[in-house]
């Protein structure tokens, strides 16, 4: 009977050591967090217009190099900390330009964002709209100075579909330049217009995953703006600079038949069956046909004749 009892008690004992483990491991083995949830897009705005002021109020760019050749067009922007024998430069705070850019967010809320954006030169051609494609060299930066992208060589980019919101905010402050063929046939640009332009994150890459820059990061671009080509994205023949019916400058809020697709995206503006390109310009003067005559050109007038 006393070694029953004794058996009884060790297997208690064991199982009182086993339950009173597993429990410390289910307590102290937490469940795991998750990815981080994605921050407030308007809270985070206010949070790098403050870093971005920072870094004006203590940058500068080398202005007095473009002071001094104004006609030279191959000087490249530089940024560097005002400190030491530096400490006399104007900071960039006192030559920026601000642009408020309404934004709106994925829950639908509206607030506005500040671009920040210098000048250095500004080119003797057209400046782009914000739906053209523009022939541009550039470098990428963030606030610590650290390059996380370059192009020396000029590359296209469409203003409409293939940048960031910064982006094609600020390449319509800027001109193209012009060029010369050379004897072998290469060519050099000249003349193009640079500038340097300071965009928080959700002008910017917001929350997304990239390799070289991380979540919530303002941005830093120089750019110079070689060429500008007139895009029509939806081959309708009406240039997408031009499907602008509100006359608000911006293409990318026009949407005349409420499909959901922008004017110049649509092949059928006005929805009514027949393509933009066959109601355009029947009579090919270059002018809209206004069949009826009622001030609405008939590729946006769904009740035309």
């Amino acid at each position: 009977m006393y070694l029953a009892l004794q058996f009884l008690s060790m297997r208690f004992t064991s199982f009182s050591t086993s339950f009173l483990l597993c429990l410390t491991i289910i307590v102290s083995c937490k469940k795991d967090a998750g990815p981080e949830p994605a921050r407030d897009m308007q809270l985070q705005t206010v949070d790098d217009d403050l870093a971005l002021k920072n870094y004006l109020h203590s940058h500068f760019y080398n202005y007095e190099d473009f002071e001094a050749e104004p006609d030279n067009h191959k000087i490249q922007i530089d940024i560097d900390t005002i400190a030491d024998q530096n400490s006399d430069k104007t900071p960039l705070w006192d030559q920026v330009q601000e642009k408020s850019i309404l934004i709106t967010d994925r829950q639908n809320n509206e607030f506005t964002a500040k671009l920040y954006f210098v000048i250095a030169k500004t080119g003797v051609g057209e400046h782009p709209s914000n739906v053209d494609s523009t022939f541009v060299t550039y470098q990428g930066k963030l606030l610590t100075n650290q390059v996380f992208d370059q192009r020396d060589t000029p590359m296209w980019f469409d203003l409409a579909t293939g940048v960031i919101r910064g982006f094609k905010e600020f390449l319509p402050e800027l001109k193209a330049g012009d060029h010369t063929v050379n004897n072998d046939g290469t060519y050099d640009l000249d003349h193009y217009g640079q500038g340097v332009f300071f965009i928080p994150s959700s002008l910017g890459y917001f929350d997304r995953n990239l390799l070289s820059i991380p979540k919530y990061s303002p941005l830093i671009f120089s750019v110079a703006l070689h060429k500008v080509n007139a895009a029509d994205h939806d081959n309708d023949g009406v240039l997408s600079r031009d499907e602008d019916p509100d006359g608000d400058g911006d293409p990318l809020n026009d949407d005349t038949d409420l499909d959901r697709n922008v004017n110049f995206l649509d092949t059928d503006d006005d929805n009514d069956g027949t393509p933009t390109r066959e109601e355009y310009d029947r009579d090919k003067d270059g002018i809209a046909d206004d069949d009826d005559n009622d001030g609405t050109p008939d590729y946006l007038d769904s009740d035309s004749s």
